[in-house]
């Protein structure tokens, strides 16, 4: 879900982050192919000869930006959209079955273009300067992103792919892959998840040949920016495409979903004034929310050489799909390597209805963790990585739960409330008892804090 940004401050990381003696292998991925065969993922720790972080074929040197984790790092070319019937492939193939059915062209191919290959190791470049986004902008900063250095990071949105792929001189694209952010944990939120971002761009022609008596409308205009339109595009022209996008995502949403349910759009952006989006999908009762899409900032489509064209576009997360489609309750369920799990959608067709049975539902583990913030810069996003990466899946949530400011030394307390369940099977409090500890130590040793333990 190419994202409405909200971060907010800046994290420092040190040995949690990516050590210096960490190598990691994989195989290339492409950037212009459609299919969905597997890429298997090769990680390998070894110690290199330089402060280096080799991933998929290529070098990398870390400097003060580099913040990534090994633990991230290992899930690199799993590309679980691409493992066949596995849940978000089974999701990506039903939205490429519905573009590809839906819309085609003069001679009956499809309009859109399938790119589920793209590298997600990209530029800052392309992840934030081709969007147009703000050098000094929040969304920028370590605390929510994970960088492999200054100019090269991991992907936080499929949209870090629009620029290019618009250059190439596509009109109509899907791009799908795995994205990176550093978030709160909870059974929807995961480091890493897999988005679909959709383009679709129209000349003067293509857009208003079915409109009556429409030969003498324009697509820009030298105007001014309203509520309604950026300031070049005419009144016309964004009525259009916005009827267009809705229309688009309405169909998708009643493809997947079926008649039962209504679309309601809150807070699509018309004009689109910010180059991050996402559309995203919530039961509300009988509703579907559709929330971020629109019309594309013309400067970054004419930026890309489509200066006589204007277009829309949207993102779409496919594990927030899949568990609304298939009834999932815990976003790490998606990683799981449990028959039991993967089994239930080995399906003779893609769209075979499943509603998912649960596996043996296994009792929770709350511990708390209480300390007082360092004097310098502090990220609840650093403690949250920090947990991930010593507790791995075994951690369910983590939950901010007291915050207390000392009268005197005015010295500021947090206490997390960790829960640990495993997905597949039952934990001991012994297990627990270890990662939680580990998590204390890391916790002083690496962020700084002051124990209250």
């Amino acid at each position: 879900m190419a994202m409405l940004w909200k971060f907010m401050s800046v994290s420092k990381y040190s040995k949690t982050a990516l050590s210096p003696k960490v190598k990691v292998k994989g195989i290339p991925t492409y950037s212009r192919h459609s299919s969905s065969k597997s890429v298997p993922s090769d990680f390998a720790a070894s110690t290199p000869c330089s402060n280096t972080v080799e991933l998929l074929g290529k070098a990398y040197p870390q400097d003060e930006y580099s913040n990534v984790t090994e633990k991230i790092l290992s899930k690199v070319g799993k590309n679980l959209h691409n493992k066949k019937h596995h849940p978000l492939w089974l999701i990506k193939e039903q939205v490429k079955d519905h573009f590809y059915t839906q819309y085609t062209g003069r001679r009956g191919t499809p309009l859109f273009s399938v790119y589920d290959r793209l590298s997600p190791v990209v530029t800052v470049q392309q992840n934030f300067d081709s969007l147009l986004i703000p050098p000094d902008h929040a969304s920028r900063r370590r605390e929510d992103n994970y960088y492999l250095n200054h100019d090269h990071m991991l992907r936080a949105h499929t949209s870090a792919h629009q620029w290019d792929l618009i250059r190439s001189g596509l009109d109509a694209f899907l791009a799908v892959g795995d994205v990176y952010r550093r978030d709160t944990i909870d059974n929807t939120h995961y480091p890493v998840f897999h988005q679909m971002e959709g383009v679709r761009l129209f000349s003067c022609h293509e857009l208003f040949s079915s409109v009556r008596d429409g030969e003498g409308l324009e697509l820009f205009e030298r105007g001014r920016r309203t509520a309604h339109k950026q300031e070049c595009h005419t009144m016309e022209a964004v009525s259009l495409v916005e009827f267009n996008l809705k229309q688009a995502l309405a169909k998708l949403v009643t493809h997947l979903f079926g008649d039962g349910l209504q679309v309601r759009w809150v807070d699509c952006y018309f004009p689109f004034t910010h180059p991050s989006f996402e559309m995203e999908i919530n039961f509300q009762g009988e509703w579907l929310e559709v929330l971020g899409c629109g019309v594309m900032e013309q400067q970054l489509v004419n930026s890309a050489g489509a200066q006589d064209k204007i277009g829309w576009a949207f993102g779409l997360g496919l594990e927030r799909l899949a568990m609304i489609l298939y009834d999932i309750p815990d976003i790490r369920l998606f990683w799981s390597e449990d028959e039991r799990f993967l089994k239930q959608f080995v399906v003779p067709h893609i769209w075979q209805k499943i509603k998912f049975q649960p596996l043996s539902r296994y009792p929770p583990l709350i511990n708390d963790i209480s300390f007082w913030l360092p004097p310098e810069t502090y990220s609840k996003n650093d403690f949250y990585d920090l947990a991930r990466t010593i507790g791995g899946d075994l951690i369910e949530k983590v939950v901010l739960v007291d915050e207390f400011t000392h009268p005197k030394t005015k010295k500021v307390s947090h206490c997390y409330r960790i829960t640990y369940r495993h997905p597949e099977r039952t934990l001991t409090q012994d297990e627990v008892h270890r990662v939680h500890q580990a998590i204390e130590e890391a916790a002083v040793r690496e962020l700084g804090v002051e124990g209250r333990f």
